[in-house]
């Protein structure tokens, strides 16, 4: 628990066998977690077996998508505080603490990747990525007039009752550019957020949408073309 709230760890996973049971272990060591749900989302063969003696809890969802699987983490939860993350690899879990500490005055703490100091060796965010995620976070900015955002497509973040029931309600998209979808509709809502930075480390295996530049280039084009339409349908 944090200051008497209860927190919740989702992890969507399809291709994370070979990592995620030392992401749940890591989590699980933090002493703050009450609860870690697994989304199996159509994944791996042998992923079951690594959850298995976790602590974790296993749902599956069998629609296949990473906003799908976030949507049905999300239903499962009845936590206080409700975070995602990867279990790739890439995040480090002892910053689980920053963004709590962050819920004492915010409804969402967005995690953000793009700060040089925090990015480490070997992690798949170099320019190309690091420059898509912050073009495509200041086009938000400034078409919703958020909060300072540099990073649309980090998973690692944190909500609370509220936020979880609105992204909930107001949030459709199935697929890999559910990021932005979620943070437009706590903007719209006027909800308060903020986005602190996280570390960015070397992933275990290849990401099945980052992992390719002309997968990664499409995927930025829909999150503009997502953001674009719903400011203007709001107009």
């Amino acid at each position: 628990m944090f200051l008497g709230k209860t927190v919740c760890v989702i992890f969507p996973t399809y291709n994370e066998k070979d990592s995620i049971r030392a992401a749940i272990r890591e989590f699980e060591e933090l002493g703050v977690v009450d609860q870690i749900i697994v989304v199996n989302n159509n994944a791996s063969e042998g992923t079951s077996k690594e959850v298995a003696g976790t602590s974790a809890r296993e749902v599956c969802e069998p629609e296949q998508g990473y906003g799908a699987a976030i949507l049905r983490g999300l239903r499962e939860s009845d936590s206080d505080l409700t975070a995602l993350c990867e279990p790739d690899g890439t995040f480090v879990a002892t910053d689980l603490f920053k963004l709590l500490e962050f819920t004492r005055d915010f409804d969402v703490v967005y995690g953000s990747r793009t700060m040089n100091d925090l990015i480490w060796q070997g992690a798949n965010m170099g320019w190309f990525l690091r420059f898509g995620n912050w073009a495509v976070a200041k086009l938000m900015e400034v078409l919703y007039g958020t909060a300072s955002l540099s990073d649309v497509g980090c998973t690692f973040r944190i909500m609370d009752l509220e936020a979880k029931a609105l992204v909930l309600e107001k949030c459709t998209v199935k697929g890999s550019f559910f990021g932005p979808e979620m943070m437009i509709a706590t903007v719209k809502s006027r909800l308060r957020i903020v986005q602190i930075p996280v570390n960015y480390c070397e992933r275990t295996g290849i990401s099945s949408v980052t992992g390719d530049k002309i997968k990664a280039f499409r995927l930025g084009l829909r999150m503009i073309a997502l953001i674009i339409e719903k400011r203007f349908t709001a107009l």
